[in-house]
């Protein structure tokens, strides 16, 4: 995985996996706000057949209301995007961007609490996907 995210890799369809993962990530205290079908996008846009791809926008109201509060512009660096994307070999993989990219880019300690929370929530999504 890249140095921005981490990831798992699952077996199942796409609709499934993303229910699971919208179904996990509400357990964590995040709600979808988008949903973005790249997939459906880019056939629309520019005639391109790609696998599925979904990027989900996941929010935590009380973390995203505590990031906002101690830094009012890290709203360009919200929701967390969560990417499901389907592979070569027709499993499917299941990205996060890392929180802590946050903290690389504002040095504000109240951001550094927020972002450890959200890649703990993050990574506890990830897990619960495992079973």
């Amino acid at each position: 995985m890249s140095s921005y995210g981490f990831s798992i890799t699952l077996k199942g369809s796409m609709d499934q996996i993303v229910k699971k993962v919208t179904e996990a990530l509400k357990a964590e205290g995040f709600g979808v706000l988008t949903e973005i079908n790249v997939k459906d996008t880019l056939k629309a846009k520019i005639n391109v057949d790609t696998r599925p791809y979904m990027i989900l926008g996941a929010c935590n109201p009380q973390l995203a209301h505590k990031a906002l509060s101690a830094e009012p512009d890290i709203g360009l660096l919200l929701p967390c995007n969560v990417v499901v994307r389907e592979e070569a070999d027709g499993k499917i993989t299941v990205a996060f961007l890392d929180p802590d990219i946050m903290v690389k880019l504002v040095s504000n300690p109240e951001i550094q609490a927020v972002a450890k929370e959200a890649r703990t929530r993050l990574e506890c999504v990830r897990d619960s996907l495992k079973t």
